[in-house]
């Protein structure tokens, strides 16, 4: 089972006793941030829970998987997610 965003914004709603509409607020404000943040090059990281960071990638060949047929991959960006150590002990269990 998955938690989407509704869900999401249920559950924040309701543990931080929030409104809906409210708990949506800050929802969409994490991912305004994220994205900025990102956008400009710059790590979010929220100590214990998670870390997220823009990651170059270099260009490189592929294969088509139809075809067989090499392509080139130009250079780009990525992300990349860390859990942190409150993540990693929630698994744990």
């Amino acid at each position: 089972m998955a938690l989407n965003k509704s869900d999401l914004v249920s559950a924040i709603a309701e543990k931080a006793e929030l409104t809906k509409a409210d708990a949506e607020k800050a929802v969409n404000a994490l991912q305004d941030v994220l994205v900025e943040s990102l956008g400009k090059g710059e790590a979010v990281k929220v100590t214990g829970l998670l870390s997220v960071e823009r990651v170059e990638r270099a260009a490189r060949t592929g294969r088509n998987p139809r075809t067989g047929e090499e392509i080139a991959i130009p250079a780009g960006f990525g992300v990349k997610v860390s859990a942190g150590s409150v993540l990693k002990k929630a698994v744990q269990k």
